[in-house]
């Protein structure tokens, strides 16, 4: 267990059960959201009315918003994050640009002359691996950073240091360019099964258990199986990380293959208007394609 106090920022789909996780192995939490969190108050937490007062209680604070402008705008004002008056440990765990998180970092620390340090800590895994603490926890920032910030996540999953600031979400968006990919791959291949006669089900019993497999499909078989994309992980949140990808291509002069057509696939499907749907509407939205 860390000896720095922790603080959460953001109690959303992925932020609240994290927030229970933490509280739950590090015994005391300070936690700020746009609402107050009830449960998590009767649950032993503490409420903190801003950000400010959120900083000035803790040593590092997680932070689950959806991206960066969400944080920026809890940053600055009397009742920001910076307007604390101890050093702080930001650690965004938002899927983020790589380039805008070193850039917030570097605008950050030298606001607070070095007072306020950040960690990029992208995390993947859903909702069921926020609320079983088996995230993938990828750290990016300065080696002593990263370490408190390991250990301060541990409760969540597993944390690991991929190199410096920025590191964390190049691996996130790798991830995302996989997760996508594979999603659509799955339900494209659950349309042509079907429509060839075979059930789904037994189709992705018996392929669960070779290379087809993957965590992925586990976690979406029953929902490409029976048509359920009702609403989880919104759809139209791959085109934002898609995109982080993409920028990652073009710094590194990678001439993607799968990245741009999977990134198509996804601005057509929430121009089909089903971006609000879970990412296992991909079998509806292949089916619904004119021929």
């Amino acid at each position: 267990m860390s000896g720095d106090s922790i603080g959460v920022l953001g109690l959303g789909a992925m932020g609240e059960p994290m927030a229970r996780r933490l509280l739950a192995e590090h015994g005391r939490l300070v936690v700020h959201s746009r609402r107050r969190h009830a449960a998590l108050v009767d649950a032993g937490a503490t409420w903190a009315p801003t950000p400010a007062d959120l900083a000035r209680r803790v040593d590092a604070v997680l932070v689950m918003l959806p991206d960066l402008p969400e944080l920026e705008a809890q940053l600055d004002g009397p009742d920001g994050l910076l307007a604390g008056d101890r050093e702080l440990l930001l650690m965004i765990g938002s899927t983020s640009s790589p380039l805008g998180v070193r850039t917030l970092a570097e605008k950050v620390g030298r606001r607070t002359d070095g007072r306020v340090r950040v960690v990029d800590s992208p995390v993947s895994g859903g909702t069921d691996g926020a609320s079983a603490g088996t995230l993938s926890i990828m750290l990016g920032g300065d080696p002593v950073d990263t370490d408190r910030a390991a250990a301060l996540l541990a409760p969540c999953g597993n944390p690991v240091r991929l190199g410096p600031l920025g590191a964390g979400e190049v691996a996130k968006a790798c991830n995302q360019l996989i997760v996508a990919s594979t999603i659509l791959a799955l339900g494209e291949a659950t349309v042509l099964a079907e429509r060839s006669g075979i059930d789904p089900r037994a189709l992705w019993d018996l392929l669960g258990d070779g290379y087809a497999g993957s965590n992925l499909l586990t976690s979406r078989k029953e929902r490409l199986v029976t048509g359920d994309d009702s609403p989880s992980g919104a759809a139209r949140y791959m085109i934002k990380d898609l995109g982080f990808a993409t920028d990652v291509a073009d710094d590194t002069a990678t001439a993607a293959v799968m990245l741009p057509a999977v990134r198509s696939a996804f601005e057509e499907l929430v121009a089909a208007g089903l971006g609000d749907r879970d990412i296992a509407v991909v079998r509806r939205f292949i089916s619904e394609r004119p021929a």
